[in-house]
């Protein structure tokens, strides 16, 4: 009894235990004690574990935001220069045109020929390097999506309905988003 009023005075005179550290009372029966203190720990237990379901939900929804912010930033650096290549597509539209003329071409002097296809081939790495691509090509299937039909020719050949016959004007991605069409001609099958 007197080892216990000892532990009392200890916890009193502040020798550095908590005060809420367990405490042997006369009254209390041992049994009646440990059960009290697993109840205490299954609350605290269950407490940590909402803490900690808590934490791990919030640490989730922030690499989620974290990566959704990663891709819009990336998205918005590819399109902040889209007014820029919107403004250069006919530029490039001009080489094709020019290239596109074999007759013509051919009749160009062969060092400025050389000289004007190794411009273009530089702006096509520049624009390819800021994510333009270009697409449209006879004997593609049909997509109303990244072409524009602005002539059909009729066959009798089945394979060829809905595949592109000749490509007017290069259609365009940036970012694999269509930002320009391709104008073709599409064939269709004879009714």
């Amino acid at each position: 009894m007197e080892e216990k009023k000892k532990y009392h005075q200890n916890l009193d005179e502040g020798n550095g235990l908590p005060d809420n550290d367990l405490v042997f009372e006369e009254e209390k029966d041992p049994g009646e004690a440990i059960k009290e203190i697993r109840k205490k720990l299954k609350a605290c237990e269950s407490e940590r574990m909402e803490y900690l379901s808590g934490w791990q939900r919030a640490k989730a929804d922030f690499i989620n935001q974290k990566n959704e912010f990663a891709k819009w930033k990336e998205e918005f650096v590819l399109f902040a220069n889209k007014n820029l290549i919107d403004e250069l597509l006919p530029v490039v539209d001009s080489f094709n045109l020019a290239f596109g003329n074999k007759e013509v071409w051919e009749k160009v002097d062969k060092n400025w020929r050389t000289g004007i296809e190794s411009i273009y081939g530089q702006l096509e790495s520049v624009l390819k390097k800021h994510g333009l691509s270009t697409f449209g090509a006879p004997g593609e299937i049909f997509d109303p999506v990244r072409h524009s039909a602005v002539e059909n020719t009729e066959t009798d050949d089945k394979e060829r309905d809905g595949t592109v016959k000749a490509v007017f004007q290069h259609g365009f991605e940036l970012g694999g988003k269509v930002i320009r069409p391709a104008k073709v001609s599409v064939f269709t099958l004879k009714k």
